[in-house]
């Protein structure tokens, strides 16, 4: 699910619609936190693609923790 990139980032290796994915990787983390909500882009909150330490790439996101 997650790749090193080559700037040695954390990728999320499934991209942008991995939803269920997302969820079930943010569910795992000891460090998700819920970012600002203008910023919240999926319905269940606690997924990866709302969480305050994600950057979206063009491909998907890395995670800054």
């Amino acid at each position: 699910m997650w790749k090193v990139n080559d700037k040695g980032e954390r990728m999320f290796s499934l991209g942008k619609e991995a939803w269920q994915e997302a969820v079930e990787a943010a569910g795992l983390c000891k460090h998700f936190s819920l970012d600002d909500e203008d910023e919240l882009v999926s319905e269940e909150e606690r997924s990866c693609y709302n969480c305050r330490y994600r950057r979206w790439t063009p491909e998907s996101f890395v995670c800054l923790k």
